[in-house]
């Protein structure tokens, strides 16, 4: 089994999502006791949203290439940055990690793919629907990603730091979220991308008005089939081609 190198703590909260997808599902297709062979720097995110918030996305690169160099050296065969925003730096990170970076926004364009949808709403966090890079890339598939309005960007981005970020979770919030994406359904959308790791703690893809793509969940999938593919174990080998 190789080694999976998680930068983490973007938030907490669904980095902990991360090591529990990514061990049960190790688990699941192994058996027994097996569990994920892992690497966490988990980092602080108080440090990350002051990069964020005064736009110094060079430096948040910096930072969040250092730690996956350092999963590197400590013996991660591949590097996962455990959050959607932080993407639009990960052309940096997967130069200085020096080892394979599995992409979110890739995973779940395959995953959008695999099911025929091409015009999905993003909900995520205002610097994930707002600065480009996420479109752009989903652009390069295929695929025509819907944005909430300007009102409703804002107030989802508030639901994911004032609350999910910090363990809170509230019905009034979950009632807005599915009001955005039932709008978003008059709009022409034909799915939903839970864009943001933390909204799978809010919602559940499988039960919203149109199908709905957490991209937590496809994230940690799409690790644990690096981390089975490509051994010498047979049970390896034929696990990485059930996941």
């Amino acid at each position: 089994m190789k080694t999976i190198g998680l930068i983490g703590g973007m938030s907490w909260e669904s980095t902990a999502t991360y090591y529990r997808y990514i061990n049960e599902a190790v688990r699941d297709h192994l058996g027994g006791l097996a569990s994920a062979d892992v690497i966490l720097n988990s980092l602080d995110f108080s440090n990350v949203v002051a990069l964020q918030t005064a736009d110094r996305w060079d430096e948040a690169g910096v930072l969040l290439g250092t730690a996956g160099a350092g999963l590197a050296r400590a013996g991660a065969d591949c590097v996962l940055i455990c959050t959607n925003t932080m993407h639009l730096v990960a052309d940096k990170v997967a130069r200085m990690s020096g080892v394979p970076l599995i992409d979110i926004i890739d995973e779940t364009a395959a995953a959008l793919k695999a099911d025929g949808r091409s015009r999905p709403l993003l909900l995520a966090t205002r610097y994930t629907m707002e600065q480009g890079f996420y479109t752009r890339r989903m652009a390069a598939h295929g695929i025509d990603v819907l944005i909430p309005e300007a009102d409703d960007r804002a107030r989802v981005h508030g639901i994911i730091f004032n609350e999910l970020c910090q363990g809170i979770i509230q019905d009034q919030s979950r009632s807005l979220l599915h009001e955005i994406i039932a709008a978003s359904a008059e709009r022409g959308a034909d799915s939903v991308i839970l864009g943001c790791t933390e909204i799978q703690l809010l919602i559940d893809a499988g039960e919203l008005a149109l199908p709905g793509y957490d991209s937590t969940a496809i994230h940690a999938a799409a690790a644990v089939r690096f981390a089975l593919s490509g051994g010498k174990d047979e049970a390896c080998r034929a696990a990485a081609e059930r996941v």
